[in-house]
């Protein structure tokens, strides 16, 4: 199964409000991102300068795209908009890394 790893931009201050909503994250995003293959999500904080590593797998026909057009994503979308550095559409701002070694 692939990996995906990318970069993400918390704003200064959000720390905890970030993970708050994480920890509480909600049942019908969750069952979206499953439904779509994703599995083995994790982020991850560097609180030195808030940017945020996150690292998932996914299936081989992974469709980034129609995931970000799912109402439930837009809204999470929305609801995280505050907290973060976003795009036009308020989905995170983020940036793709490429993959140099994994260990199984």
């Amino acid at each position: 199964m692939p990996q995906k790893g990318f970069l993400m931009y918390l704003k200064r201050g959000a720390e905890k409000e970030y993970k708050i909503r994480h920890d509480n994250l909600w049942p019908e995003l969750q069952a979206l991102l499953k439904a779509y293959g994703i599995s083995n999500y994790s982020i991850f904080l560097d609180s030195e300068t808030g940017i945020l590593f996150a690292s998932l797998d996914c299936p081989e026909n992974y469709d980034e795209n129609g995931l970000a057009k799912e109402a439930v994503m837009q809204k999470w979308w929305g609801y995280m908009e505050e907290l973060m550095e976003t795009e036009s559409n308020a989905a995170p701002k983020t940036k793709p890394l490429e993959q140099v070694f994994y260990l199984k």
